[in-house]
């Protein structure tokens, strides 16, 4: 019997299109800029979020490292979330990389306060390091892939504005939150100096992401994707698979969507205690609090179902392409029957 992986939803596996449109594509040299594959993607997506231009990276984590290098200067404070990927995912990398630390606030329901952002800024009249970047993370993955409030982006957007700093938005899964939302991509990032997006999740790329922003720190970001060794050669191979991603795979997200809920309704039958509300569950991500998270791990794995864990204490399952209605009742029956 086949294996349910709810572990998260890099494990996608390109969809037969995507296949055929990577043994066709046309490629060319993408660190000289000539592959007319890489290019179209990165117009399609460029024009999709609303920004004049944008590079294809191998990861979302490059996409946000190079966000930093390019918005921060070492010594810089970054305010963000406490739980956003780029504070705690993604291996101390900002320091390594930007030379920057956080200034981390409060993200409890998966968004910052904008007097936050004042805050930050005001302690720097107190011999506290200067900000000089804001980082958002639409979907934020911790808070059970909570899409923010358009509002509460706005108002974020605003009170950075104010202070001349730029917003950098991680929005690994920001398609899952234009559709759970219905708003769309360009208008979730239009407070945004670089919005960056994961290909590889939700939308059953084999790889890649890519990071838009104003056409000049577009151009700087092709020599900082070299520092880090992004450059890559005829990638037109793979980038075929995020233009069919693009064109194909967003709006089936919210058939993962459904599935996560009833996935949450599930947990909260089975662990009425576990802190989540199913009707907070609006994408493609439940989280929740268990007490021996190993010992759950271990008795859905024995059923055929694949979790994994974020926290100490704290459980995930992700839903996505890979994984049917059929699928998603083979783990509601191992939660029921789980310790």
């Amino acid at each position: 019997m086949a294996v349910i992986d709810l572990r998260s939803d890099t494990v996608t596996r390109p969809t037969p299109e995507m296949r055929r449109a990577m043994a066709d594509a046309d490629v060319g040299d993408d660190v000289y800029g000539e592959d007319p594959t890489v290019n179209a993607l990165e117009e399609t997506f460029a024009a999709r979020v609303g920004k004049d231009r944008a590079i294809f990276v191998p990861s979302g984590t490059m996409g946000n490292q190079l966000a930093l290098r390019l918005l921060t200067r070492p010594g810089d404070v970054v305010v963000a979330g406490a739980r956003q990927h780029v504070v705690i995912y993604e291996n101390g990398a900002a320091a390594r990389n930007a030379g920057v630390q956080f200034h981390a606030v409060d993200d409890d329901d998966g968004t910052i306060d904008p007097a936050a952002v004042a805050d930050a800024v005001d302690t720097a009249a107190h011999h506290h390091p200067r900000p000089g970047l804001v980082c958002l993370e639409d979907t934020h993955m911790p808070a059970n892939g909570s899409p923010w409030p358009i509002e509460r982006l706005r108002a974020v957007g605003a009170a950075a504005a104010a202070a001349a700093l730029p917003v950098h938005l991680d929005g690994a899964r920001l398609f899952n939150a234009e559709v759970a939302s219905g708003t769309a991509a360009a208008e979730r990032a239009a407070g945004a100096t670089t919005v960056m997006c994961c290909l590889s999740k939700g939308l059953c790329a084999p790889v890649g992401s890519l990071l838009a922003g104003p056409a000049a720190v577009m151009e700087r970001a092709r020599d900082e994707r070299q520092r880090l060794g992004g450059g890559m050669r005829q990638a037109g191979v793979i980038a075929a698979a995020g233009l069919v991603a693009l064109r194909t795979m967003v709006e089936r997200l919210a058939d993962d969507h459904g599935r996560a809920r009833r996935l949450a309704e599930a947990v909260t039958e089975r662990w009425p205690g576990a802190g989540l509300d199913p009707a907070a569950v609006r994408t493609n991500v439940v989280t929740w609090a268990h007490p021996d998270p190993s010992a759950l791990v271990a008795h859905l794995r024995a059923e055929g179902v694949l979790a994994g864990t974020i926290a100490p204490g704290v459980m995930r399952f992700v839903t996505h392409h890979d994984v049917d209605d059929a699928g998603i009742e083979r783990a509601v029956k191992a939660l029921a029957s789980a310790p």
